[in-house]
């Protein structure tokens, strides 16, 4: 019996550590001053940088293909 409460919390543990490191996100922000993109792993918390369009992505790869498409980037 303490063998199995042991297994499972190593199990529980381990669970919830991968999933908060799936749950990152990636942002596509435009700096004010340069109105230049770049993608980021933290939301912005200054009004110097702002979220573009729908600028919330999974992975960096699809934040970056996704800059690519957005108009205010692009220019």
């Amino acid at each position: 019996m303490k063998k199995l409460l042991t297994i499972g919390t190593v199990v529980f543990a381990a669970s919830a550590f991968a999933g908060t490191a799936f749950a990152a996100e990636f942002y596509v922000v435009r700096d004010a001053t340069t109105k230049k993109c770049t993608v980021v792993e933290t939301k912005p918390t200054t009004t110097t940088t702002t979220i573009v369009d729908n600028g919330i992505f999974k992975t960096r790869t699809e934040a970056e293909t996704g800059m690519k498409t957005m108009k205010v980037c692009t220019n």
